[in-house]
């Protein structure tokens, strides 16, 4: 069976501004938590998946690369010394070193499992703990993109209905589209990590996935993953937000649309 989005890893220099922008579009934005390592995170929760925006912490030193360890701290630094945007794709898992495992077997990924704990915060400021155990995989037809799978110890402590109400209406994530310069290169890493089969679609490729949908494009020049498609219940109450919080977007073919250029990043479309 396909695998099922869990979440997006958006990396951006100025974590305050983003979380800002992110609440002027009209999400609701977690609180502010630090990994052990030194970066920095808000979520924007949904039904079973999640923004990760994401940045350097203060004093934060990259750690030094480990034979046979996939660093996600090194990962998120060495990105945004390029740029901002979307950085990586995490998708759900039950049991992360049988992942791991079967990563290996389908030689995607060859690293140690990460397991890792924090402290989260809940809207009412109450502290719960969370912790994680990921596996990662790679791919030379996407050298700047991560991909990983995630396991929840205590996901009754994670995962809060309260969180994922969202004053712009917006249900989730619906749809994520990659491009490269020969889609018929990246197309095969896709199907192996997500357990999914594509098809054809133009001269590019989809995949759908329990909970979502990609799409791999050609573009000349591009290499990863460049825009998210959000379902909303009703996109005139978005687009109100938007004309109040004096963001520029504009409308093609049913969609409401941000330009990556005042979205740090990533382009952001919007379907009822």
């Amino acid at each position: 069976m396909p695998r099922a989005l869990d979440h997006l890893v958006i990396p951006a220099h100025d974590l305050a501004a983003q979380a800002d922008f992110y609440r002027r579009l009209g999400f609701q934005v977690g609180s502010r938590n630090r990994h052990p390592w030194g970066t920095e995170n808000h979520i924007v929760q949904f039904d079973g998946q999640f923004l990760e925006l994401i940045g350097l912490g203060e004093g934060f030193s990259a750690p030094e690369d480990k034979e046979g360890e996939f660093s996600f701290a090194g990962f998120v630094a060495k990105y945004l010394e390029a740029r901002e945007g979307l950085a990586m794709l995490v998708l759900r898992s039950f049991d992360a070193e049988a992942d791991r495992r079967e990563f290996v077997a389908k030689t995607i990924g060859d690293f140690s499992r990460f397991d890792f704990a924090r402290k989260g915060r809940r809207p009412d400021g109450t502290t719960v703990d969370v912790a994680f155990s990921l596996a990662f995989a790679a791919s030379q037809s996407w050298p700047k993109t991560g991909f990983f799978v995630c396991q929840q110890h205590f996901p009754e402590n994670f995962w809060n209905a309260a969180a994922q109400v969202h004053p712009n209406g917006a249900l989730g994530v619906s749809r994520l589209t990659f491009a490269h310069p020969q889609p018929n290169d990246g197309v095969a890493f896709l199907e192996a990590f997500c357990d999914a089969k594509a098809e054809r679609q133009g001269q590019g490729f989809a995949l759908s996935l329990e909970n979502l949908n990609i799409e791999i494009l050609p573009a000349d020049g591009v290499l990863g993953m460049t825009s998210i498609e959000f379902l909303v219940r009703d996109l005139e109450v978005l687009t109100a937000r938007l004309e109040r919080e004096n963001i520029a977007f504009q409308r093609s073919h049913g969609a409401v649309e941000i330009a990556a250029s005042a979205a740090m990043g990533v382009e952001l479309s919007f379907v009822a």
